[in-house]
């Protein structure tokens, strides 16, 4: 004997269409809320990402000017690097040195941050935001913008 069910007398309170549309409309709100929530956290990423590192990148006229006032000039390129050509009276600490020479650095001064193309000194401004250093700078585009622009080294550029 098999049994069966019957069928509910009562219609529905919903319209056949409206019922079949119920799990998609929560996979709908699900993706939504999902992707609001993915969005959100990004933008949190992004704020925090740029409250630790900043863009502190200046120009070459800016970083001259800064040099004319007797800012501090920090060279993160290799000895032999520097041998070759420099900006007068930089100080040079190679990049994988910074950590343990700190204590060679002003604090109460402003210190850009310079090598061949800007790219280890980005590090370098990085590592001393870190390390506590307020006043910090790079030259965007390093030495090679900085000849570019004519102002003065000491050595032979390339």
């Amino acid at each position: 004997m098999s049994r069966t069910h019957p069928k509910s007398t009562q219609p529905s309170a919903e319209p056949a269409s409206h019922r079949r549309h119920k799990p998609h409309k929560r996979k709908l709100t699900w993706l939504w809320v999902s992707l609001a929530a993915l969005l959100v956290a990004l933008v949190g990423i992004l704020l925090l990402g740029s409250k630790i590192t900043p863009s502190v990148e200046i120009t070459p006229a800016q970083a001259y000017a800064k040099f004319k006032q007797g800012a501090f000039f920090l060279d993160v390129r290799s000895q032999d690097e520097w041998d070759q050509f420099h900006i007068a009276g930089s100080t040079l600490i190679p990049l994988d040195q910074l950590q343990n020479r700190l204590s060679e650095l002003p604090r109460d001064k402003d210190i850009v941050v310079v090598c061949l193309s800007g790219h280890r000194s980005q590090s370098g401004v990085t590592f001393l935001q870190q390390a506590g250093f307020k006043q910090i700078s790079c030259l965007s585009g390093g030495l090679q913008a900085w000849i570019a622009a004519g102002y003065p080294i000491q050595g032979n550029a390339p």
